[in-house]
């Protein structure tokens, strides 16, 4: 989608400071980071929120995003002590930009309740 800007970041068009990649998705860190570790992982195919996610290819489409999500954090040392991964979709969940994506926080003790 040429509007989306995590589209445009996985096309190259904007410059990220990249976490890892797969086949079909993308972590990069964020640019406003609500932890010490914050990334941001996509499929590089455009899906608006979870819920768009449905279908024979939904299953492939989880597996590529969680699992890069997961390496990713092996990568950054994170596996012990531990981290977070959250999805935020919707207005009232959070979603702030309009293509699907996974956070990966990490690096300091995250609270319960988390909103």
């Amino acid at each position: 989608m040429a509007d989306c800007i995590f589209c445009r970041i996985a096309a190259g068009d904007i410059p990220a400071k990249v976490a890892g990649r797969s086949a079909g998705a993308m972590a990069f860190h964020d640019l406003n980071p609500q932890a010490p570790i914050h990334v941001l992982v996509i499929p590089t195919t455009h899906y608006g929120a979870a819920s768009d996610v449905t279908g024979p290819a939904a299953a492939a489409i989880w597996t590529e995003v969680m699992g890069l999500g997961v390496s990713v954090a092996e990568d950054l040392g994170l596996v012990e002590p531990g981290y977070r991964l959250v999805i935020n979709t919707g207005r009232d969940g959070g979603q702030s930009v309009g293509h699907l994506h996974l956070h990966l926080l990490g690096g300091r003790r995250m609270g319960w309740p988390p909103g």
